[in-house]
């Protein structure tokens, strides 16, 4: 067989038919925490060419095994007890792992995974509170492996849209934002309890999409520091076995197990003077809490919301300004992002782990994200503005 014809064989076009990948040197890739969303990435990852999933790890006893047969993957093991005994087992030689475990288990499996020279992909929301994503982060610095987060709505293409118009300067000095979003009923109990209860969730609606809401708008922004936050939470709705969201056969069982927040809202100080007004809710009785909204001195961005956080936006952004004067409204077309947005996040992780590339969603951004998430949750327990304040790692 000709050189030519082999190195044709060995690099394929992935779905977008615009990125050629490597298939010369596959990663061992490993999945822990088997629930739903794994689902999700456990397909994607098979359709890279460039993958092997090699292994799996639940604490419930086959329920790695059961999702792996279920896509047909007979060579990956998965008979362990936990992510420890995966990570420990040497033989599997792996390059990478998606982890997508409870909230309240995101630190430690990622953690322990970065001590053992392993990239991670890490599902969102970062961590619970703070201390575990400054814990998680130094384990990423003196690994020198990646640490990416699963903020797959970055990629895409209105979003990225939205931040060159902050970035192209004209919309001025932004100094008031508005952002957030949610459901009018949308509790995530299809998948079980694991999302409310405060022993494996944590946190409720806040980390759930509150947080993609709070990157959409700092990351056009570039991430400015968070400074103060006055926050509040609630859980009217996920309490009362009277919500109608909830299977009816569930009510009175789910009420009692809520033990997090349907709703939050806050208003944080950033530095720059700028200001951040955030509200998100699971439910509510209404059909939005609001557009995003970004003022400066010489525009305003208005962004629709959407529904449910889908990962993208709700409809055309819409930019005020002048023109020679006269006030105008320029409304931007939708743009196709080209290929799904989950795959795109499987994707850029691969690239950036294969190529020594920086994290498509690196620690360091997102560290801010979460410091806020952890302000709104102390200061709603303390009843009073807090500071937050995040130590030099």
């Amino acid at each position: 067989m000709s050189e030519r014809l082999m190195n044709g064989l060995n690099t394929l076009t992935d779905q977008t038919g615009k990125r050629t990948i490597d298939t010369t040197r596959k990663l061992r890739v490993g999945i822990i925490g088997c629930g739903w969303i794994a689902e999700i990435h456990l397909a994607a990852y098979l359709a890279q060419p460039d993958v092997e999933l090699v292994a799996g790890a639940d604490l419930i006893p086959g329920k790695a095994a059961a999702l792996f047969a279920q896509h047909g993957i007979t060579n990956a093991k998965t008979d362990y007890a936990s992510h420890r005994d995966m990570l420990d087992d040497q033989s599997l030689r792996l390059d990478a792992v998606s982890i997508c475990t409870y909230n309240c288990q995101h630190a430690e499996p990622a953690i322990y995974a970065l001590n053992h020279g392993i990239h991670v992909l890490l599902e969102k929301p970062f961590t619970v509170t703070l201390d575990e994503a400054i814990a998680v982060i130094k384990a990423e610095r003196a690994s020198g492996k990646l640490l990416s987060i699963g903020f797959q709505p970055r990629l895409d293409e209105n979003m990225k849209m939205s931040k060159k118009i902050v970035q192209s300067g004209v919309l001025g000095k932004v100094y008031y934002i508005q952002t957030g979003g949610g459901r009018r009923r949308g509790i995530p109990t299809p998948y079980g309890s694991s999302f409310i209860e405060a022993e494996t969730a944590g946190i409720g609606a806040l980390g759930d999409i509150g947080c993609y809401s709070l990157d959409m708008v700092l990351n056009a922004l570039d991430y400015p520091k968070p400074l103060t936050v006055s926050g509040y939470k609630s859980s009217f709705f996920g309490t009362s076995p009277d919500y109608s969201g909830y299977a009816p056969d569930k009510r009175s069982d789910y009420a009692t197990r809520f033990g997090v927040d349907d709703f939050a809202a806050a208003f944080i100080r950033l530095e720059g003077d700028l200001i951040l007004d955030f509200r998100i809710a699971w439910a509510m009785n209404l059909d939005t809490p609001g557009d995003t909204i970004l003022l400066g001195t010489k525009g305003g961005l208005r962004i629709p919301s959407t529904e449910c956080w889908n990962g993208t936006v709700g409809g055309p952004m819409k930019l005020y300004h002048e023109v020679c004067g006269e006030q105008v409204e320029t409304q931007l077309p939708i743009l196709e992002t080209d290929g799904d947005l989950f795959t795109l996040k499987i994707r850029t992780f691969l690239d950036a782990c294969k190529n020594g590339t920086s994290a498509p969603v690196p620690s360091s951004q997102i560290l801010y994200n979460q410091a806020i998430i952890d302000g709104i949750a102390r200061s709603a327990a303390s009843g009073h503005e807090v500071d937050i304040v995040i130590p030099e790692i």
